[in-house]
């Protein structure tokens, strides 16, 4: 799996006092139930898909469970990681320009929502975006500047109307040669989902999945209440936040430009790199948090909306039914989509609500 390009979100779960989960918390966390008998969540870590994913369960806590997620986690990785010769996205990539490769229906129905996403977006999310992530390395030692010649090089590579599908077969193949797809941007979501699939067949109602800041509150808390999640403060350390969204079964997804970026010569480069020029994105963004009933959405739509940038990712967002979304800008304004003013509180003062 590619590296982790979504920005932490803080799961903050508001009794009398704030308790903070992380993307690598690992703890026992009291929650107050109906009975105002203290449940505490078990909790377990294991470093998958390319982060940190923890599974913490409130009624429920069966060996059974914890592995059945975290094998289902792991085949979704091995057939998906662009970090194994022997996955089924290598195959395609190693294939680009030759031949169809036939896959499973998991890697088909992503790569096949990529594609949707892609050009839902008008290509600012592009499954294909594989050469220009491996031309910048933002978020390895090994980062630098590309020069102009070698951006536009690697663009020629990038378009998701060159990612093949064949439905009937379940085959994929990349019609140039060089051509890299990098499900990095939305696999997570996927696997969260997948997750989610297993609590219910497994009859658990109150459950936090964390796949390294990719969050699904399942169900309510065990007391009844809404789940409480912390939007990350973009100008402040982790564990800091701006406001607070009450949410029952839904995802949390956020892209920002303060989580994985470099500095060369005084200017700081990000890693929500934009397909048409080559470069980092640049606008008056620096957050947006989605919410949404399929985390495989949520993190799609988290880079495609941050990419389009504030005025076209609001009326963008307000088209799905099942997505809300929370922008943070430059200069320190939060937008709220309609859907959401109501179960959204601002808690930093030194941001500002807009209308």
């Amino acid at each position: 799996m590619a590296r982790n390009s979504k920005a932490l979100v803080i799961l903050i779960l508001i009794l009398s006092t704030a308790l903070t989960f992380s993307a690598c918390s690992n703890s026992k966390n009291n929650v107050q139930n109906k009975g105002n008998e203290n449940i505490e969540p078990v909790s377990k870590t294991e470093f998958l898909l390319g982060t940190v994913v923890t599974v913490s369960l409130y009624d429920d806590a069966s060996d059974e469970v914890f592995t059945k997620i975290f094998d289902r986690l792991r085949e979704i990785e091995s057939k998906m990681t662009i970090n194994s010769e022997n996955s089924e996205v290598m195959d395609i990539n190693q294939n680009a320009g030759q031949d169809f490769v036939k896959v499973s229906d998991d890697t088909f129905y992503v790569i096949e929502k990529g594609k949707y996403f892609s050009e839902l977006s008008g290509g600012r999310f592009d499954i294909s975006i594989g050469p220009l992530v491996k031309l910048w390395n933002i978020g390895t030692e090994y980062a630098s500047v590309p020069s102009e010649a070698e951006i536009n090089a690697k663009k020629t590579l990038i378009n998701y109307k060159n990612v093949i599908l064949n439905e009937e077969e379940k085959s994929v193949m990349l019609k140039k040669t060089g051509m890299i797809i990098d499900l990095g941007g939305i696999a997570k979501g996927y696997a969260a989902d997948e997750a989610i699939k297993i609590l219910k067949e497994n009859n658990v109602d109150s459950a936090i999945i964390n796949l390294g800041g990719n969050v699904f509150a399942h169900g309510k808390k065990p007391n009844g209440d809404s789940w409480r999640i912390g939007i990350q403060n973009p100008f402040a350390p982790r564990g800091n936040y701006v406001g607070i969204a009450n949410i029952i079964d839904k995802s949390v997804v956020s892209s920002g430009v303060y989580e994985r970026y470099f500095e060369k010569d005084g200017k700081r480069y990000h890693h929500i790199l934009d397909p048409e020029t080559g470069y980092p994105v640049e606008n008056n963004l620096v957050s947006v948090t989605i919410i949404a009933d399929k985390s495989i959405d949520a993190d799609s739509l988290s880079t495609s909306v941050f990419s389009l940038g504030l005025e076209e990712g609001l009326e963008f967002i307000e088209k799905f039914d099942s997505a809300e979304a929370v922008f943070i800008t430059k200069d320190s304004e939060v937008y709220v989509t309609l859907g959401l003013k109501n179960d959204f509180e601002l808690t930093d003062s030194s941001f500002k609500l807009m209308e």
